[in-house]
Order: structure tokens, then C-alpha cells, then sequence
């Protein structure tokens, strides 16, 4: 009974001690963060359109510096900018959420400015997503 009581008290601290360590981990500080690929906007969303299984499993979670034009910039009411880059498509965009634990040197962007931002691509809904972005 003893030996069980032990093994459950050692289960338990070594859980609550990853727990701990996976809670306080720090964000990687994207100003400093190198890009694991640069392309444009319209070669982004186009590798999306043509085949989204093979642009995920090539994007999916990686940092990607994109560059293009500014096709709407909007703030919401928390405070939050998101830039949509033109790509070719009427309706869709890449759309480039600004990070908010990093310091943004700009918050107005206008439309039609060229732009190039770094961020974490987190896939395609109807328009490509990065999040975490931060000026280059």
C-alpha cells in the first residue's frame, strides 16, 4: 500500500511540475524570430488555393515573412490590428493579425502601401491566416 501511495505522490509532483514548466513558457519574441520562408501574398494564397493539404503540411505553424499590398487594415474594439494583403482575389486575402506582446513601431497602415510582415501561419479559411505578425 505504501509503495502505491509513493508512486501516485511521484506521478502527482512530476505532473504538476511539467504543468508548471509548459504554463510559464515564454512566447518567442517574433522581432527576433528568423523566418523559415519569404514569399509574396499571392504566392501564399495561391499554393493554398491550388492544393490546401499540401500548402499545410509546407506552411502549417511555420514563421513565413510574406510581402504585398494593403488591401484593408482593421482595429478592433480590443485594440487588435489586422492587415489584409491583396492576392489576386476580389473577395479573399492573406490576412496578417499584428502581434501584441511585441512593440509595433506603426499602428496606421493605408491602403494600397506595400508592406512586409513576419508571422505564424495558422492555415486557410477562407483567407490565409497569420497571427503573431510584426513588421520587417
Amino acid at each position: 500500500m505504501k509503495k502505491i501511495l509513493i508512486a501516485v505522490l511521484l506521478l502527482a509532483v512530476i505532473g504538476l511540475g511539467v504543468g508548471y514548466m509548459i504554463y510559464n513558457k515564454p512566447f518567442e519574441n517574433m522581432n527576433r524570430a528568423k523566418a523559415d520562408m519569404a514569399m509574396s501574398a499571392t504566392e501564399l494564397f495561391t499554393a493554398y488555393e491550388n492544393d490546401e493539404a499540401a500548402a499545410n503540411s509546407k506552411f502549417l505553424d511555420k514563421i513565413i515573412e510574406v510581402s504585398g499590398t494593403v488591401k484593408e487594415a482593421n482595429t478592433d474594439e480590443a485594440g487588435n490590428i489586422s492587415i489584409t494583403l491583396e492576392c489576386g482575389s476580389d473577395m479573399f486575402g492573406v490576412i496578417c493579425q499584428l502581434d501584441n506582446l511585441a512593440e509595433q513601431p506603426r499602428k496606421d497602415f493605408k491602403e494600397g502601401e506595400s508592406l512586409t510582415l513576419k508571422g505564424i501561419c495558422t492555415g486557410m479559411l477562407m483567407d490565409v491566416v497569420l497571427v503573431r505578425c510584426v513588421l520587417v
